[in-house]
């Protein structure tokens, strides 16, 4: 009997090959016939799972933006069970977002290039408005529990705080990646700095 072809795993290998030439060398040089060589398949099989380059970019940043999630999510999970307040959580969330490791600096690299991409694509452009829209949520979130347990003043804007710490971490990514003396050092004491001016309680919720 033939045997049924894994379409998750084949999606998972080109995907994998792209995510690792734009990390390695931009996303100028990657095409569908070198997605297919690295890959180590044919180009119309790859054309069968992703039928443009821009197919495969969408994919490989929405795959980015779900692991990025999946690890913000599980320190938001863990911050009970050891008493953290919501600003040193919310530093370590958006951290995430910042390229400090090689990890992350090639996630970060992929993000630039759909950034750079959506210009001139109106369905990549809406993709990435709706992903820094949901961003934009889960901070304005996390500023409103701070209001509800203490840490932040009851007259602070949530989406207001919320557009400026996301501004912030966005411009501290691309220092960080731009490189630069102590650029990855300073990084998350500036974050924190700027945590400091919405964050500026004590939580009661563990004062029991």
């Amino acid at each position: 009997m033939p045997r049924t072809a894994d379409h998750a795993l084949r999606r998972a290998q080109i995907t994998r090959a792209v995510r690792e030439m734009i990390a390695e060398t931009g996303l100028e040089t990657v095409t569908v016939s070198r997605t297919a060589a690295r890959a180590g398949m044919s180009v119309g099989l790859v054309q069968h799972y992703f039928r443009t380059k821009d197919d495969m970019l969408l994919h490989a940043f929405q795959e980015v933006s779900t692991e990025v999630a999946g690890r913000v999510a599980e320190i938001v999970r863990a911050a009970p069970a050891h008493r953290r307040t919501i600003a040193d959580v919310l530093l370590d969330a958006l951290s995430e977002y910042l390229p400090l490791d090689e990890p992350r600096r090639a996630e970060f690299r992929i993000v630039r290039a759909f950034a750079g991409r959506a210009l001139d694509s109106p369905a990549l452009a809406e993709v990435e408005a709706r992903t820094a829209e949901a961003a934009h949520a889960e901070i304005a979130r996390a500023v409103r529990h701070g209001v509800e347990c203490g840490e932040v003043a009851p007259d602070v804007d949530a989406d207001t705080a919320a557009t400026r710490i996301a501004a912030v971490t966005e411009g501290l990514a691309t220092r960080v990646h731009r490189g630069g003396t102590g650029a990855a050092d300073h990084a998350r004491a500036a974050l924190r700095a700027e945590l400091a001016t919405v964050f500026t309680g004590r939580c009661r919720q563990y004062d029991r």
